[in-house]
């Protein structure tokens, strides 16, 4: 077969959708089956506020020069954490022109309203399930939050 020919034919099947190819002439018999594409390696970052080690120091994933990141500390909160029970808005009040329904130092009891979630256009009063003090509030009003985000600490 044809130095050309058979050139013409790879470049065919590299271009194309097919795996592989399969032509008997005269001449002979050619099979071109293209190799699947191997995965690219995948790139690790650490967190920005991760320090930088000098270079081909450390491994991550044992991928040379790159630090393994370190675990990223959660604050500790003392107390009883309320968390959200959907995705949607908080708000802190029932309107803009009212008081927030709770502050840091107010006495709550189990059932107590804390906040409002807007999650598709429904107002979804937000109950404490713990009685005590409000401790922290760690959200602000308006903010939209995640499932399982944590809003307020009671103690």
């Amino acid at each position: 077969m044809d130095l050309r020919k058979l050139k013409t034919l790879v470049d065919l099947v590299a271009e194309s959708g097919i795996s592989e190819l399969e032509i008997t002439e005269a001449e002979g018999r050619v099979r071109i089956v293209k190799a699947p594409p191997t995965p690219a390696p995948q790139m690790q970052f650490a967190p920005s506020n991760a320090p930088v080690p000098a270079a081909g120091t450390g491994t991550a994933a044992g991928i040379p020069g790159i630090a393994a990141s370190p675990e990223v500390a959660k604050p500790v909160h003392r107390g009883s954490i309320v968390k959200s029970p959907m995705v949607g808005t908080l708000y802190r009040a029932p309107n803009p022109e009212s008081d927030p329904f709770v502050e840091i130092g107010s006495q709550v009891k189990i059932g107590d309203t804390l906040c409002i979630i807007e999650a598709m256009k429904l107002m979804n009063e937000i109950e404490s399930e713990f009685a005590g003090t409000i401790t922290e509030i760690l959200i602000e009003n308006g903010q939209p939050i995640e499932y399982g985000q944590p809003l307020f600490v009671v103690e």
